[in-house]
């Protein structure tokens, strides 16, 4: 018998006795660390999703701004085929062409020159700060070694990306905590001026904040934050790890800030689900992650830049970037809509395919009811901190999916507003 046949036999004999699970199963066998939903997906399309009951949803939610090209995207999937049959992981001990081929794209692409390749936007971001202090070291001197971030920011779950993220509530517990990292509010460039110094090796901004409530960078502000890192030769950080990848209209970000960064990070949707991160550099800054400073045994895997290097060709076109900003617009309009009937917004903010709806006072803290609400209509919405409804749908949902959707919204609004008055 070939290898291939029995392979085949042997999968066919070990999932025709597969093992029952239930979401009961998650309290019996996984960490606490999540709260997940009581439906388990089982299959997606598109921008609709089937649990184990056959039951449809509307994807309002991407995976948490990750599947911007939907659900079994039939290019991204033959990718994926193509290059499990060929070679899935080698180590970095040697390279690859997928990985080479992604780096090339990217830094022709973008600002940058030399590009690393990890696992997830943490990963990313980690490099990204270990990079910013040790250039500091190589171009000034150990004391030049402080990296001021913002409040309200999110970058990630590792011990380091914690601290430089600005919500106290995710070091609770784990101090004590990584030294030498300072935060002032988003948008204030005066607080930024008291605090930044010639110790500054690096400030870490956001384009756009995700976790903190979808609050866009001030274009004024973005512009002064550059100019402020060039007075005391400090590094500019970009985190787009939630809004690279077109999310917000453009390839990355920055493109529509008018600003350049020394670093930029970005994961989530370049592997459109499969896990892959990058961290871009100049050169300058780049050469001071010489052999053996930093690594990482999956990143830059065949698989995942294959993938990548498949979502980059369909996202970076015109038909696919100009059509964000129609969707952009459908939908703001469609919460507008909302707003006017039940009164339920302050405000509708976001950038591209990145919005956030912020709740007026009387519904303060109640984001997850409404999440909770839509899920029962079949929708999938996001929040963004307590008070904020998070929308983050694939990049190419369907005109008549967003209809459809707000339609269930508008259901589960009502529903959510008469819990509230009950409580």
């Amino acid at each position: 018998m070939s290898v291939a046949a029995f392979a085949a036999t042997f999968l066919n004999e070990v999932y025709t006795v597969s093992t029952e699970v239930t979401r009961a199963t998650f309290n019996e066998v996984m960490v606490p660390n999540y709260a997940p939903s009581e439906i388990i997906p089982v299959r997606g399309e598109g921008s609709r999703v089937w649990d184990k009951e056959d039951k449809e949803y509307i994807d309002f939610a991407g995976g948490i701004a990750v599947t911007a090209l939907g659900h079994s995207h039939p290019t991204l999937v033959n990718i994926m085929r193509e290059q499990a049959g060929q070679i899935w992981h080698l180590s970095n001990v040697l390279t690859n062409e997928p990985a080479l081929r992604l780096a090339k794209k990217l830094t022709e692409k973008t600002f940058a020159d030399r590009a690393f390749f990890a696992n997830s936007g943490a990963e990313a971001n980690e490099a990204a700060f270990k990079l910013v202090r040790r250039y500091a070291f190589d171009h000034f001197s150990p004391e030049k070694n402080e990296i001021i971030a913002f409040n309200k920011s999110f970058h990630g779950r590792t011990l380091f990306t914690v601290s430089v993220g600005g919500q106290a509530k995710y070091k609770e517990g784990f101090e004590p905590t990584p030294a030498g990292i300072n935060h002032c509010d988003y948008n204030d460039i005066e607080q930024l001026k008291a605090i930044i110094s010639d110790k500054t090796c690096a400030v870490v901004m956001e384009p756009i904040q995700g976790e903190g409530g979808v609050i866009p960078a001030d274009k004024e502000f973005a512009q002064q934050v550059r100019d402020l890192c060039d007075q005391h030769n400090a590094l500019l950080v970009f985190d787009e790890v939630q809004s690279g990848v077109g999310r917000t209209g453009t390839l990355y970000a920055y493109e529509q800030l008018g600003v350049t960064p020394d670093v930029l990070t970005t994961a989530k949707a370049l592997g459109n689900g499969f896990p892959v991160s990058a961290m871009l550099a100049t050169e300058k800054v780049a050469n001071s992650m010489v052999a053996g400073t930093h690594g990482s045994t999956y990143g830059g895997n065949p698989m995942a830049c294959a993938i990548a290097e498949g979502v980059i060709d369909i996202v970076d076109t015109p038909e696919i970037l100009s059509g964000i900003q129609e969707r952009h617009d459908l939908f703001k309009s469609e919460l507008n809509n909302l707003n006017e009937k039940y009164n339920i917004f302050q405000e509708v903010r976001g950038m591209g395919l990145l919005i956030g709806a912020e709740l007026i006072d009387s519904f303060a803290g109640k984001a997850g009811g409404f999440v909770s609400a839509a899920e029962k209509e079949g929708l999938f919405i996001l929040v963004a901190g307590p008070n904020v409804l998070r929308f983050a749908p694939s990049l190419i949902i369907p005109k008549e999916d967003i209809t459809e959707g707000f339609a269930r919204l508008e259901k589960a609004v009502i529903q959510a507003i008469e819990n509230t008055a009950a409580a």
